[in-house]
């Protein structure tokens, strides 16, 4: 049995999961939203007094494999809905700056244009720009899967050079720097 697959998910309050057997698709609605996921006709997903379970007809490889998965994006589903998530990044390089005004981030990366990133309706964006501080973008969705997506996009815009450490990276993110060249003696 999967070890992922097998745990029961735990309803917060508010939170409600239906499933059309027609389409296959499982709709969780909560306080910050509603999402919806496609669960395989193979899969069955049960609520009882509070919990969801997710079970699997056969130990089949195929079985076992979408088991865990659509466990674990129900579990996003439901904690997407009832708290969202949350991504931060940090800008490191002398002139880096983020600027968030609606749906649009104008991003300042030391090219010789900015760049203007426009969000999804289901994101929202905030920026922090503190004196002596680098620069932080602040990403919020109850979609886990987009929310990392669009973080992801953003973040090859100027990935994290090994040199010096430059670039847009997640806060808490750990670097490792490279040696740069020795003189020869």
């Amino acid at each position: 049995m999967s070890r992922i697959g097998k745990l029961p998910i735990t309803l917060p309050k508010g939170v409600e999961i239906s499933r059309n057997e027609k389409s296959q698709v499982v709709t969780v609605k909560g306080p910050k939203g509603e999402l919806q996921q496609y669960v395989d006709g193979d899969i069955s997903v049960n609520v009882e007094d509070g919990k969801l379970s997710v079970t699997r007809p056969t130990d089949q490889k195929r079985h076992r494999a979408l088991h865990g998965l659509y466990r674990a994006l129900l579990n996003n589903m439901v904690t997407g809905v009832s708290q969202g998530f949350e991504i931060k990044q940090e800008l490191v390089g002398v002139g880096y700056r983020a600027t968030a005004t609606g749906q649009q981030l104008e991003l300042s990366l030391g090219y010789s244009h900015n760049i203007v990133f426009e969000f999804p309706s289901e994101i929202a964006v905030e920026t922090i720009s503190e004196k002596g501080k680098n620069p932080i973008i602040i990403l919020r969705g109850i979609d886990k899967q987009l929310l990392g997506q669009v973080a992801n996009k953003i973040r090859s815009y100027r990935k994290p050079e090994p040199y010096k450490g430059k670039g847009i990276r997640f806060v808490g993110e750990i670097v490792r720097k490279k040696a740069g060249k020795s003189a020869e003696k």
